[in-house]
């Protein structure tokens, strides 16, 4: 043995050097974003076999579509009274029910009045709130920065491309509830149907403009795509030289995850889009929207391990509900139970001003303080950027950057300098976040209009 050696033997008996300015241990059993739902959960309301379940051929087969396939089944889980209320809430909501087994499964049927999942996806008329005076149907205005059907140019180097307006789930805050889903009592449909036809416009509006880098595919939902679509759509795009980056937008992962582990032919499409997108040094994503933590299975981390094994990177995009993920302990678990299978938590959106869903919709204050509560939970790139869709076309600003907000009216006033200059854009608290008097006030157009121009006084004077 070597002196050095020997050196190296008598230190390894020395006690270990004391540890300084240590933090206290965690407990295990509170790391609870990794214990994710696993075994044949769905048995209490679909009792069939796990290699049925888990097809995403049976999936969409038994998706619940419309009201009557969705009470059919509720009548065996849900108490009386509360399909009586989903019933009442169906006839004035601006969206029409599609749930899968999958999502139907994950709502707990011992309480759905206060379950996160069901609110996003089942109205319950007791539950419903007028909705605010300003809002307007497409209150982003996409279809006013839409030089082509189907195709938004906000942003000076980016383009919302929707080849399509159905969805594997409709949720009842889509934001494009002026054109996904068929017709409802409340509102009439813009035709955003598959049409291969009426893409080459958006090809040839993308290839005319070489601003445009960065494309988003949604709808609808990409999800609804055949895979000789999503081929299609990927190859046409990486042939234009002007394409950096294209984003392929899905709430199918939360919603239907194991068409990852089913569906060969899909799968097999957007990976080799994906290495297409590789090796022309595009970067080619997914970007999926989960909300809950309970939305986040077992079968959710096999469907992200096989994304991840092919390299391909997920984002995800929450929107912040009320009754749903508006509590800093919620939020802060749902990002942690994102990075623990490996999904980016990209954006945490502010409600937008969507018809028929004034219950959902929370303060602009209350995301600010999640935001806040939220930050130092884990690492800064794996934490999410709380954003504000500005009405009116003004793209996502900093939940905390506006030039004025006004927590007793509920009105907020942002700038787009880059976007739209010169411009200012106005969010609106919902309501019920409101004291009594000024909700009184919101009902006089008179008052309302005053509000509306102290607001932009306010704004004007903060940026002299």
């Amino acid at each position: 043995m070597s002196t050095a050696e020997k050196i190296a033997v008598e230190k390894s008996k020395a006690a270990p050097p004391a540890i300084r300015n240590q933090k206290p241990r965690v407990n295990i059993e509170s790391l609870t974003h990794r214990n994710l739902l696993e075994g044949e959960f769905w048995r209490p309301v679909f009792d069939v076999p796990s290699e049925q379940f888990l097809d995403h051929m049976w999936q969409m087969k038994n998706s619940l579509y419309g009201e009557k396939k969705l009470m059919k089944v509720l009548e065996n889980v849900a108490p009386g009274k509360f399909i009586e209320d989903a019933a009442r809430g169906f006839r004035v909501a601006p969206m029409v029910v599609r749930v899968t087994p999958y999502l139907l499964s994950l709502i707990d049927w011992k309480d759905p009045w206060n379950d996160p999942i069901r609110r996003q996806f089942i109205p319950l008329a007791e539950q419903l709130e007028m909705d605010h005076p300003m809002l307007t149907l497409d209150s982003l205005h996409e279809q006013k920065d839409a030089p082509v059907d189907g195709l938004t140019h906000r942003y000076t180097d980016k383009a919302l491309f929707l080849p399509l307006n159905t969805c594997p789930v409709y949720c009842r805050f889509c934001t494009r509830s002026y054109a996904v889903g068929k017709e409802t009592d409340t509102v009439e449909k813009v035709n955003l149907k598959i049409n291969p036809k009426r893409w080459e416009e958006a090809y040839t509006y993308i290839a005319s403009r070489p601003e445009l880098e960065d494309i988003v595919i949604s709808g609808g939902d990409t999800y609804n795509l055949p895979a000789k679509h999503i081929r299609a759509i990927g190859e046409r795009l990486l042939a234009l030289p002007n394409i950096r980056r294209i984003r392929f937008a899905t709430k199918g992962l939360a919603v239907m995850p194991m068409k990852m582990l089913s569906d060969d032919d899909w799968f097999t499409a957007i990976s080799d889009v994906e290495k297409m997108g590789r090796k022309k040094h595009v970067h080619v994503c997914i970007h999926t929207h989960f909300n809950h933590p309970t939305e986040i299975t077992d079968i959710s981390r096999q469907a992200m391990n096989k994304l991840f094994e092919h390299g391909i990177t997920v984002r995800n995009q929450t929107v912040l509900q009320r009754g749903v993920n508006d509590d800093a302990n919620t939020m802060a678990l749902l990002i942690k139970r994102l990075g623990e299978i490996n999904v980016h938590p990209y954006y945490v959106y502010q409600h937008d001003m969507v018809q028929g869903v004034e219950d959902l919709r929370t303060s602009l204050q209350q995301a600010c303080d999640i935001e806040k509560a939220v930050r130092g939970v884990t690492a800064g790139f794996n934490t999410p950027t709380f954003v504000v869709d500005a009405p009116q076309g003004g793209g996502k600003r900093d939940a905390h950057s506006y030039e004025h907000y006004n927590r007793d009216t509920g009105i907020s006033v942002y700038t787009a300098p880059s976007v739209k200059k010169d411009t200012f854009f106005y969010y609106y608290d919902p309501l019920h976040s409101l004291s009594d008097d000024m909700r009184e006030n919101w009902k006089d157009p008179k008052k309302r209009q005053e509000m509306h121009e102290d607001a932009t006084a306010q704004a004007k004077a903060g940026l002299e």
